[in-house]
């Protein structure tokens, strides 16, 4: 881990904000470091192997995008408004790994010794959070926002002020989209990421879309009529196969669309001024020294010349 260069924010004009997808960090820290089954743990049992990879993927992308305010969204539990439009959203997914759950609240204890706000909101998903965040602080506020995610749901907020940054396999190995970017390798914009998913659905989340309409077939119905509504305004034009799926699964179609959309007027907030990343690295110091992060220990003594 190196130094990382704290900007004079009330220098800039124009910050650059990195909201931070907790749990897709915290679930993929917790998979990458569980070797054969092996989970990191403190002396007297629990378990950090999460943490510890979570805070790796932090600073590198800290490193990498050099960010002047920083902020990491949480989910808060598997009851969303979504669920109520909606039972059987998330409704495959498994319980989280018993060595996992305690972890749940100590990476926020590590968060917070950043200075780093944890924002969350019952009812709502870390997405919500995120659009919503990254429309105050892109569109409103005029400042350049990066979204650190390994979820592609999360293009959809791809503007000309908010870039999406997909984390792919290996260290340091990121995807970031723009509008020119997205356009270039997805040929769909922003928008259209959302009707797309309303069209095949999400296995993930667990909503089916129109039942037989796959990715290669929906890319090209958006690519000729633009939209959803364009799709529903132009049926006639479609072949009698695809119009049939259509008419038959029209109800689901635009349910699922909803469900896909990124709410970006979540009852959340975080002041700018509380998302500077300017840590104290005592701080750190002593929250990685109680969870035996050794090596990790090392670096912030370095950094810090604590003896």
């Amino acid at each position: 881990m190196e130094a990382i260069t704290t900007t004079d924010v009330a220098a800039v004009q124009r910050g650059n904000v990195l909201l931070v997808d907790g749990m897709a960090l915290l679930f993929r820290g917790f998979y990458a470091n569980s070797y054969g089954g092996y989970i990191r743990k403190t002396s007297d049992g629990t378990p950090t192997n999460a943490i510890f990879g979570f805070v790796k993927y932090l600073l590198d992308a800290i490193k990498t995008f050099k960010p002047t305010h920083v902020i990491c969204c949480w989910d808060m539990g598997s009851q969303t408004f979504r669920t109520e439009k909606f039972t059987n959203y998330k409704a495959n997914r498994p319980d989280a790994p018993l060595e996992l759950i305690p972890q749940f609240d100590l990476v926020k204890e590590v968060v917070s010794s950043f200075g780093i706000p944890n924002v969350g909101i019952v009812g709502y998903e870390a997405d919500d959070c995120i659009g919503t965040l990254s429309r105050k602080f892109g569109a409103n506020l005029g400042h350049d926002v990066h979204v650190l995610t390994g979820d592609h749901d999360m293009l959809q907020l791809v503007t000309d002020r908010v870039k999406v940054i997909i984390m792919k396999k290996g260290a340091s190995n990121y995807a970031v989209y723009d509008p020119a970017t997205l356009l270039a390798e997805k040929q769909l914009t922003a928008l259209q990421f959302i009707d797309l998913k309303g069209l095949i659905g999400d296995t993930s989340d667990n909503y089916p879309g129109v039942k037989g309409i796959g990715e290669k077939t929906a890319v090209k119905l958006l690519l000729e009529h633009g939209s959803i509504d364009g799709i529903v305004e132009n049926l006639e034009l479609l072949t009698k196969s695809v119009k049939a799926k259509i008419e038959a699964d029209l109800e689901m179609l635009h349910l699922c669309r909803e469900l896909a959309t990124i709410y970006c007027e979540a009852p959340v907030d975080c002041a700018i001024e509380e998302a500077v990343w300017s840590p104290d690295y005592r701080t750190v110091h002593d929250k990685f020294t109680e969870l035996e992060f050794n090596s990790l220990v090392k670096e912030i003594e370095r950094l810090t010349a604590v003896s």
